[in-house]
C-alpha cells in the first residue's frame, strides 16, 4: 500500500505545511466543532491559575482566545508554516511554541493542563505512537493536572467498501471535495481535500489513525492517568450513542 511506502513523503508536518494558507479560512468556525467560547471556558476552568500546553497549536484558533482569557498558554506543532501564521497574529506572537512532533517531546517543565482539539491527536498514525504521546503528556502534567481531548466518535458506517467521496462546498469558481480510503484493520484513513478551480487542482492530504473511546481510556491508564469526566461537547452536554464527538478529561493523581 502507498501508505506504507518508505519513500512516501507524508510525515507529521505535511498536513500543516500544505493547509496553512487556507486553514483559518476553512476552519475558523467549525460547523461540527462546537462553540469556541464554550471550549475556551471549559479549558480555562481546567487550567485555573496554572499554565496550559496545546498539542498541535496550529494557527492559534483556540490558544489565542484562551490566552486572552488569562491562561498562560504554550504550544507544540510540527508545522513551521502553521506556527508562522500564529506568530503573524498580534496576540499569537506572545505564545511560546516548540516545533516538535507531540508523539515524544521533552520541554523540561510541567503544566496544569495539556489539551488537544479538533481530532489532532489522531494525527499520530499508530497505536504505539499514541501511547507514547500519552506517556509524554503524563510526564508533563503537574500533580493533579489534567489532559483534555476533543475527538470524534468513530463511525465506520460512513464508508462504503472502504472509501468515501463527499462534496464539502460548491461555489461559482470553486468545488471542494473530500476523498477518503479506509483501512479498518489499522484504524486508519487516508484522505485528500481536493479543490478544483480554473487555475488548477489543489490537494491537501491528511492521514489519521482513529481510536475508540475505550482504547483511549486504556492508553491513559497505561500512562498512569485516570478518567475524570467525559461529555458530548464543550458545553458539558451528555455523551450519548448519537454523539459525534467526545470531550474527555484524564487526570494525573495528586502527589505524583
Amino acid at each position: 500500500m502507498a501508505d506504507d511506502d518508505a519513500h512516501d513523503p507524508y510525515d507529521a508536518s505535511t498536513y500543516g505545511e500544505r493547509i496553512a494558507d487556507v486553514y483559518d479560512e476553512w476552519y475558523s468556525e467549525l460547523p461540527y466543532g462546537g462553540d469556541l467560547p464554550a471550549a475556551v471556558a471549559f479549558l480555562a476552568g481546567l487550567a485555573g491559575e496554572g499554565s496550559a500546553l496545546e498539542l498541535g497549536i496550529g494557527t492559534g484558533r483556540v490558544a489565542i482566545p484562551l490566552r486572552e482569557a488569562g491562561v498562560d498558554v504554550h504550544g507544540i506543532d510540527a508545522s513551521e508554516s502553521m506556527v508562522a501564521r500564529l506568530r503573524a497574529k498580534l496576540v499569537g506572537d506572545g505564545i511560546p511554541v516548540t516545533i516538535a512532533d507531540f508523539r515524544t517531546f521533552s520541554l523540561g517543565r510541567r503544566f496544569g493542563l495539556v489539551y488537544v482539539v479538533f481530532n489532532t491527536f489522531f494525527g499520530l498514525l499508530t497505536q504505539d505512537d499514541q501511547l507514547e504521546s500519552f506517556r509524554a503528556i503524563a510526564a508533563h502534567l503537574e500533580p493533579g493536572g489534567a489532559f483534555a481531548m476533543e475527538a470524534f466518535v468513530p463511525d465506520l458506517a460512513r464508508f462504503d467498501r472502504g472509501q468515501r467521496v463527499s462534496v464539502v462546498g460548491v461555489g461559482t469558481d470553486e468545488v471542494r471535495l473530500e476523498t477518503t480510503k479506509h483501512d479498518a484493520l489499522a484504524q486508519r484513513s487516508t484522505s485528500q481535500h481536493v479543490v478544483l478551480r480554473e487555475d488548477g487542482i489543489h490537494l491537501y492530504p491528511v492521514r489519521i489513525r482513529y481510536a475508540f473511546i475505550s482504547e483511549l481510556d486504556l492508553m491513559a491508564r497505561l500512562a498512569g492517568l485516570e478518567l475524570r469526566e467525559r461529555w458530548g461537547d464543550w458545553d458539558r452536554s451528555p455523551l450519548t450513542n448519537e454523539s459525534q464527538k467526545h470531550i474527555s478529561v484524564w487526570g494525573a493523581p495528586a502527589g505524583t
